[in-house]
């Protein structure tokens, strides 16, 4: 079949490249002028033919430049016309995108997308919203870009049902890179000198921990011994934090996935006030040292502030063990 695809960054390009090994026809816009076709998105409409059939996939990056992207291709395109966005859109950015689309007869598809830089060779996982119409008329692609033979491909629900559920996967991702990050963590610390890469591998195989995510820790220990060189921050992308708003909305417990994006903000924060108030409030009960920011060593214990030191307290035994 043929369709457009707006935005040919790592992703997009990659995936451009994997329907045109199985013969699909695209033609790819981007706003960098190197390995695109045309040089607007207006150019790229009237490449896809006759109103009525043509499709558009965008794959540039979530809120305004997707905002932007589609509003223009919803003045660009009409009735019978598909949008699809295959991005890390918010759900209900979906949903709204879709009934406005819908007053001008225009289709539209939320294809969660998962696959990274390794999609072109193994396919991509799909969770895919929409109208059975709309997702029907680029099913073919679908096909073309899953793993093949029905895996990884799947229509959830209605509009905006693909990115909840790509929402949610990237979520338990949070968690599962936490709890290989504290493992790793942790048999690096114990004093029984035990050759982590080794461990890490014997997970690899009959395990069960053993997936994906398993086996790119190993590569990059592999190419980088103890991730030397690595600051120790991560970033947080929406879809972690919406996952947890919605899960208070919606009233389900969900402590790791809110544990580990919780997590990344302590990373991002090289001044972090909550760590400061606990090693300060440690420094008070039980004089233990505090670091000082301009410090490269710890800053010597100071007398801990006991309740019978309050001015007019009556002098009363320190409980053993509160330090």
């Amino acid at each position: 079949m043929r369709l457009g695809m707006v935005g040919l960054g790592r992703m997009g390009g990659n995936m451009a490249e994997r329907l045109r090994r199985d013969g699909h026809e695209v033609v790819g816009y981007d706003r960098a002028p190197d390995g695109r076709d045309v040089d607007s998105l207006a150019a790229l409409v009237e490449a896809l033919g006759p109103e009525g059939r043509r499709v558009a996939w965008v794959m540039v990056p979530a809120g305004d430049a997707t905002e932007a992207t589609i509003q223009e291709l919803g003045d660009l395109m009409g009735p019978g016309d598909v949008i699809v966005d295959g991005g890390n859109s918010n759900f209900k950015d979906s949903i709204r995108r879709a009934g406005q689309l819908a007053e001008k007869g225009i289709g539209w598809v939320d294809a969660g997308t998962s696959g990274g830089v390794w999609g072109l060779q193994n396919g991509y996982a799909l969770m895919v919203g929409g109208l059975d119409e709309h997702v029907q008329v680029l099913w073919p692609a679908l096909e073309t870009l899953s793993p093949g033979e029905g895996n990884g491909l799947t229509h959830v629900g209605p509009p905006g049902a693909g990115h909840f559920t790509k929402m949610v996967h990237n979520g338990v991702e949070y968690g599962m890179m936490q709890a290989f990050a504290e493992g790793y963590a942790i048999l690096e610390a114990s004093e029984l000198g035990i050759d982590v890469l080794a461990g890490l591998r014997s997970w690899q195989t009959g395990s069960v921990v053993r997936s994906w995510l398993l086996d790119l820790m190993v590569k990059g220990l592999e190419e980088n011994p103890g991730f030397e060189g690595i600051a120790p921050t991560a970033k947080d992308s929406g879809e972690g934090r919406w996952t947890v708003e919605e899960a208070v909305r919606l009233g389900v417990a969900a402590p790791v996935i809110a544990a580990s994006l919780f997590a990344r903000f302590v990373s991002q924060d090289e001044t972090d006030v909550e760590m400061r108030a606990i090693s300060a409030l440690r420094n008070q009960f039980g004089g233990h040292a505090v670091t000082k920011l301009d410090e490269q060593e710890p800053a010597e214990p100071i007398e801990p502030a006991r309740p019978s030191d309050a001015p007019g307290a009556s002098p009363t035994p320190h409980p053993p063990g509160d330090r």
